[in-house]
C-alpha cells in the first residue's frame, strides 16, 4: 500500500488529521492497534476550548456538537463552604462547550466512514522504518499478515503508551514528567448534573469535580489515593464523600443513582521534546499529557493537528519544508502554557499528602484572593477557555 502521510493511531488525532488532509487532497492512511469499537467506548474529557469549537466546525464536524453540546460561559469554584463563579462571557467574551470525547470521536470515525473510510484498526505490532530518508515506510500485522505501508511522512498520534516516541533517537530527546501523589476516582452516571456548569471544589478531604455529558449524564470525579481499590468504593459510598467536599446548599440538591462507570485515573505531567524527527511528526498524548484539572488535554491534541496539517498542506502545495521545520517549536510554545496552566489549576485545588495546614490556609487565601480580583479571573478565563492558536 502506498499513501503520502501514514498516521499512527486512530484517536481524536489521527482521525483528525486524516479528515483535514483528505479535505486538501492528500492521501493518508491511519493505523489503529485498537478495534473501533474499544476505542468509541472508551470515557474520555468533555470539555472544548472555543477554538477547537470553531475548528470542528470549520472542518465540517460541528452538527451534531451543536444540537447535542452545551456551552458554558463559566465554571463555579469551591471552597471553605463556598462557592463563586468565573464568567468567561464577561471577562473574555468567551466560552467553552461541553461536548464528551467520545461523541468528537464518533464524529470523526462517521466522517472517515463516509469519505474514504481509510482507518486500519487491529493494527498490531506497527513498526517504522527509514524515517531519515524521502522513503520511508510502516509495517503493521492484521489477520496474521505482515502489510507494509509506503509514505512520505509518518504522524505518531498513538498516545502515550505508543510506539513512535521511541523512534526519536535518544540522544535527541528530552522528557519532562511529574506525578502527582494522588488520582481521580471517577463515577459516570444516568442522573441529572447537579449544576448547568463544572464546580471545581478544594476540600481539606481532597478534590471534587461535578462535571456533565449530557441533561440525564453526569461525571463525577474525586481525589483519591493511587492506590485505591474501587471494591472498596460502592456507589452509597462514593456519593456521601462526594457530598461532603461539597458546599452543603450543592450537596443537598445532588440527584444520585447506580454508576454505570468507575474508573481510577492517575495525574502526571509530561512533555517529550523534540516532537519531531526527519520524517516522524508527532501530536497528541505521543509528545504530552497534561492533568485533566485545567482541561487541556483534546484541546492541545487538536491544535497539534492544525499545526501539523497545516505544515503538510503547504509543502505539498508549494514544495516548502518551513513549517515542517518549525513544527515542534510552534507546537510546544503551546504545550507548555498548557502545562503551566493544568499544573497551576492542579495545585490550587487539590490537597497535597506533605503539605499539611499550611498547605490548605495557602490554597484558601488563593482562592479567596481569586473571588476577589477581576485580574486573577480574568487570567483564569482566559486560559481555561483557550489562548489563541
Amino acid at each position: 500500500m502506498r499513501t503520502r502521510v501514514a498516521i499512527i493511531g486512530g484517536g481524536p488525532a489521527g482521525t483528525l488529521l486524516a479528515h483535514i488532509l483528505d479535505n486538501s487532497g492528500i492521501e493518508s492512511v491511519v493505523l489503529e492497534r485498537r478495534s473501533k469499537e474499544y476505542v468509541l467506548g472508551r470515557i474520555r474529557a468533555g470539555v472544548l476550548e472555543r477554538g477547537s469549537v470553531d475548528i470542528l466546525r470549520h472542518h465540517g464536524l460541528g452538527d451534531r456538537m451543536d444540537k447535542e453540546g452545551f456551552v458554558h460561559e463559566g465554571i463555579n469554584l469551591a471552597h471553605a463552604g463556598g462557592m463563586f463563579r468565573v464568567d468567561f462571557a464577561d471577562l473574555v467574551d468567551s466560552s467553552v462547550m461541553i461536548y464528551g470525547q467520545t461523541e468528537v470521536q464518533k464524529d470523526l470515525y462517521h466522517a472517515r466512514e463516509v469519505a474514504s473510510d481509510n482507518v486500519i484498526d487491529d493494527a498490531a505490532d506497527v513498526a517504522l522504518h527509514d524515517l531519515d530518508t524521502p522513503a520511508p515506510y510502516v509495517t503493521y500485522e492484521k489477520d496474521g499478515s505482515v502489510h507494509r505501508v509506503d509514505c512520505e511522512f509518518v504522524a505518531g498520534c498513538d498516545g502515550y503508551h505508543g510506539v513512535s516516541r521511541s523512534y526519536i533517537p535518544e540522544s535527541l530527546l528530552r522528557t519532562y514528567e511529574k506525578v502527582y501523589p494522588f488520582g481521580w476516582l471517577g463515577v459516570l452516571s444516568e442522573t441529572p448534573p447537579v449544576n448547568d456548569e463544572l464546580i471545581y471544589a478544594n476540600h481539606e478531604r481532597g478534590f471534587a469535580l461535578c462535571s456533565m455529558r449530557h441533561e440525564m449524564l453526569s461525571r463525577y470525579y474525586l481525589q483519591c489515593p493511587l492506590d485505591t481499590d474501587l471494591g472498596e468504593w460502592p456507589d452509597d459510598r462514593f456519593w456521601e464523600e462526594m457530598k461532603r467536599r461539597l458546599p452543603t446548599h450543592v450537596g443537598e440538591s445532588m440527584v444520585t443513582g447506580p454508576s454505570i462507570e468507575k474508573s481510577i485515573t492517575p495525574l502526571r505531567s509530561f512533555v517529550a521534546e523534540p516532537m519531531s524527527h526527519k520524517r516522524l511528526f508527532l501530536a497528541g498524548d505521543a509528545a504530552h499529557i497534561v492533568p485533566p484539572t485545567g482541561a487541556k488535554g483534546l484541546n492541545l491534541a487538536i491544535s497539534d493537528v492544525i499545526y501539523l496539517s497545516q505544515a503538510l498542506i503547504d509543502f505539498y502545495a508549494s514544495g516548502a519544508t518551513t513549517l515542517l521545520d518549525e513544527y515542534s517549536d510552534t507546537a510546544l510554545d503551546r504545550v507548555w502554557k498548557a502545562i503551566r496552566f493544568s499544573w497551576w489549576m492542579t495545585t490550587l485545588m487539590h490537597s497535597f499528602p506533605d503539605d499539611g495546614e499550611i498547605g490548605q490556609k495557602i490554597q484558601n487565601t488563593e482562592l479567596q484572593y481569586l473571588s476577589e480580583s477581576t485580574a486573577a479571573q480574568t487570567s483564569l478565563a482566559e486560559n481555561y477557555v483557550g489562548l489563541p492558536l
